[in-house]
């Protein structure tokens, strides 16, 4: 079925947003979930370059909002790990069944996992020199993206920096994304709801000028190959 990418498909929601989604499909699929990221939104740019450098000059306080099952916050567990460095890790979902499996299979990452929503931990005072998400934005409605970001500003600590990630919306992200999720449904992707939710998360997903007309001021708007969008506010915007 060809669909129409030039506006966003508000409309379409994604299968595993659904309160009754089968559970087996959907812990399979935050199984997965590490796999797809390291392919499509790289995560290890965002250690590399916002996280890294100021673990050097300190232990640092992470919040992950949206977390799903983890898989990113263990990532940088991992890695400050070998590299020495310490950090205090949080990973806020809304969704229990998302904090519960992360929660089962943390592996001694040491994560804090927090079923709650951001505006809870701005209501409780809480300050983190890293707050990011990744593959959020879309799910929002523009109400939803507009309080996730004021939360953001409210949550992130003088000289820290947040950095929301998620898919640009193309007809290229829409194809390269199909091909090789439908090479590898009948196997690794098998039983889970990554191709369908992945296809839907794309058409309801931000170009780069659209995302850049939300953006309040301070706000900034990158992209990325091969189909990425950073919404980032700037160290100097938050300090």
């Amino acid at each position: 079925m060809r669909h129409d990418l030039s506006t966003r498909a508000t409309e379409a929601r994604e299968l595993m947003d659904d309160p009754d989604a089968d559970i087996e499909m959907l812990e399979r699929t935050y199984r997965r979930f590490r796999l797809v990221n390291a392919l499509v939104s790289r995560p290890g740019l965002l250690y590399r370059r916002e996280i890294l450098p100021r673990a050097r000059r300190g232990r640092l306080r992470i919040l992950d909002i949206g977390a799903g099952g983890g898989d990113v916050c263990r990532m940088i567990a991992e890695r400050l790990r070998r590299a020495g460095l310490d950090a205090e890790i949080t990973a806020l979902d809304a969704d229990a069944r998302a904090i519960r499996w992360a929660a089962e299979h943390d592996g001694g990452a040491g994560i804090r996992y927090r079923c709650a929503l951001s505006s809870d931990l701005v209501a409780e005072g809480g300050q983190y020199d890293v707050v990011f998400s990744n593959h959020v934005l879309h799910h929002l409605t523009e109400a939803e993206l507009d309080g996730l970001l004021r939360d953001s500003e409210a949550l992130v600590a003088t000289g820290g920096v947040v950095v929301h990630r998620d898919i640009a919306r193309s007809r290229l992200a829409y194809g390269l994304y199909g091909i090789a999720t439908w090479i590898l449904s009948g196997t690794l992707f098998r039983g889970s709801f990554i191709r369908e939710d992945g296809l839907i998360s794309i058409r309801r997903s931000y170009t780069r000028g659209e995302l850049a007309s939300r953006a309040p001021t301070g706000w900034t708007v990158r992209f990325g190959l091969p189909s990425r969008l950073e919404l980032r506010r700037n160290d100097d915007a938050a300090s």
